[in-house]
């Protein structure tokens, strides 16, 4: 056999690229992305504030958070989605768009049922009917993903990523604000009703949206196992059982709400040792942990004997995590570990309010550039990531995402130097959206290259759920960082060194802050500063990974010719193997 060189594909042009924004696809996504984002907004934020109209107490409407538990662990029951077929629906519209129209369904239904009740009287209800829209937006998360991956090409999830993204922010500005006007003359019951309605948007960019390629379910093979019907019936009962627990446990460590998990366990004083800081976070994790440990014990077959909920679920959950692992085999765990830290430079910037609030600026200062300029430069910084990935590839935009995000972290520490100064905190604050823009659309288009036909719902479902975890176990010490920082630089040392940077700050930057610790303004400057040099460094173990996972790109693309070619073995599919 001949080897014939494997043509690159033709790099696109700016002009192409920004076609394709124009076309079908995309528009469809735009649509379906905002269909995602309004029902999570009106059920995660805009909720709470109907009850709190209505007279519920503040612990009840944080027991509502629960509502988006699922979000946690949607990877769950992905596999379902992946497999399952809709009746009559699968056959007019594709695997993906049927899914994606049921749930659509689900959640229009659910907000106008909350539509007609009164959370005064009818609390129970209400919570139960918040938690089956949860439910149906995280699934419909799920089957949109699958479909965005399926119907674009590589090069093209960038662009999709961006309308997708576009939609979603769309629709949490008119959640945000919509729901709430409309409450205001006429009642939240006609708010949340018109809000239904919205949602058709959803379901008219479903119907136009073009049907992906004909979806592979991957078979299990049952017909040999000899069971009696009411024993498989008692160990699915089981084994969904067992699931439901662990998907609590893996629920709570993701979201750090242990709510719901201590009215079954451990009763109040764990929901507070869950939240404590800083410690509770390590029971996060082993809430995590735990949560994997019991969802592989209720996949797991039973040893020496075939069942058929055995050879199912361990199929179900086994061989989309086998297919990663054997693609991308030798270089699994480092994918994995890039994915993960990728993000954690910005994650641990959880104290940022805190932190303009400590430079004396005010709340509509920091009101008007968050929520105006900051949400316009993040929509740039999306669009700017979608184009380097259509212009310069996955790889190379996922290196420049990687240096992104850990420069624009030092924009902070020249914010600390500047004190009370607005110019400087209107550009830290853009540039920190823009290149948090770049960076999340490079990471959900190489996520999304990740993915193979037939698993595709639920390995990407499986990497949205899991990259956030070391993001938040490190955010968790941010504060003692800052506060351990600045009794340093007090003390001299390194840190103090810092000090004589701040100097000549304006008298409402940082005093009240510093007086609080026992400290000077311009240790706590200092402290802050170091803290913003801290995830920095952070993100150079990003930038490491992303360069070793580009390096070993050429071996999982050749990997890949190779693994086609065997499949088909005609001239045109690679020639055959001597």
């Amino acid at each position: 056999m001949t080897d014939q060189p494997v043509a690159a594909p033709q790099k696109k042009t700016l002009l192409q690229t920004l076609a394709f924004f124009g076309e079908r696809r995309s528009l469809a996504m735009l649509g379906l992305g905002f269909a995602s984002g309004l029902p999570f907004m009106l059920i995660f934020d805009t909720l709470s504030l109907w009850l709190r109209d209505s007279g519920v107490s503040l612990a009840v409407i944080g027991f509502f958070s629960l509502a988006t538990l699922s979000f946690s662990f949607k990877f769950l029951w992905a596999p379902l989605i992946d497999r399952a077929k809709v009746p009559v629906l699968h056959k007019l519209l594709g695997h993906r768009r049927a899914w994606i129209l049921v749930f659509q369904t689900a959640m229009i239904l659910g907000l106008w049922t909350i539509s007609t009740l009164n959370p005064a009287s009818q609390l129970g209800i209400l919570a139960a009917v918040a938690v089956a829209v949860g439910f149906a937006t995280a699934s419909h998360d799920v089957v949109l993903d699958a479909w965005r991956i399926e119907v674009a090409d590589k090069e093209e999830q960038g662009p999709m990523a961006v309308a997708y993204q576009w939609g979603y922010r769309g629709a949490m500005i008119a959640a945000g604000a919509g729901p709430l006007l409309l409450a205001e003359r006429y009642g939240w019951n006609f708010s949340y009703a018109v809000m239904g309605f919205v949602v058709g948007i959803g379901v008219m960019a479903t119907l136009w949206a073009p049907r992906e390629a004909e979806h592979t379910v991957r078979p299990i093979p049952t017909g040999d196992v000899n069971q009696p019907r009411a024993l498989e019936i008692l160990e699915w009962i089981a084994r969904l059982g067992i699931l439901l627990l662990g998907a609590l446990a893996l629920g709570s460590g993701l979201s750090g709400d242990a709510s719901l998990l201590s009215k079954l366990i451990g009763g109040e004083a764990l929901a507070e040792a869950w939240k404590a800081k800083p410690n509770g976070v390590w029971l996060q994790l082993l809430g995590v942990l735990t949560g994997l440990a019991i969802v592989v014990v209720a996949a797991w077959p039973i040893p020496k004997v075939r069942t058929k909920p055995g050879v199912y679920m361990s199929a179900a959950f086994g061989e989309p995590l086998i297919d990663f692992t054997k693609r991308f085999h030798g270089v699994a765990g480092l994918i994995l570990a890039a994915i993960c830290v990728y993000r954690v430079s910005d994650f641990v910037l959880n104290i940022m309010n805190p932190f303009y609030r400590d430079m004396g600026f005010t709340l509509t200062e920091i009101a008007e550039i968050r929520k105006v300029f900051g949400i316009i430069a993040s929509m740039i910084g999306v669009f700017l990531g979608g184009v380097i990935v259509a212009r310069l590839g996955l790889m190379k935009a996922l290196v420049i995402g990687a240096f992104a995000q850990p420069i624009s972290n030092l924009f902070f520490a020249w914010l600390a130097m500047s004190g009370h100064n607005v110019p400087v905190l209107f550009w830290a604050i853009c540039i920190d959206n823009v290149a948090g823009g770049v960076a999340g659309t490079a990471l959900i288009a190489y996520m999304s290259s990740l993915t193979t036909v037939g698993f595709t719902a639920t390995q990407y479902a499986l990497f949205s759920s899991l990259y956030a975890l070391p993001g938040k176990l490190l955010a968790s010490q941010s504060g003692r960082i800052v506060e351990a920082s600045a009794m340093a630089a007090e003390a001299g040392g390194p840190i103090g060194a810092l000090k004589g940077l701040f100097t000549r700050l304006p008298p409402e930057s940082f005093t009240a802050a510093g007086a609080k610790l026992g400290v000077s303004a311009p240790a706590m400057a200092a402290g802050y500063t170091a803290f913003f040099l801290y995830t920095a460094v952070i993100g150079v173990v990003a930038i490491v990974l992303s360069f070793m996972v580009a390096a070993k790109q050429g071996e999982i693309d050749r990997r890949a010719e190779e693994a086609v070619a065997a499949q088909d073995p005609s001239p045109e599919g690679g020639g055959s193997r001597a």
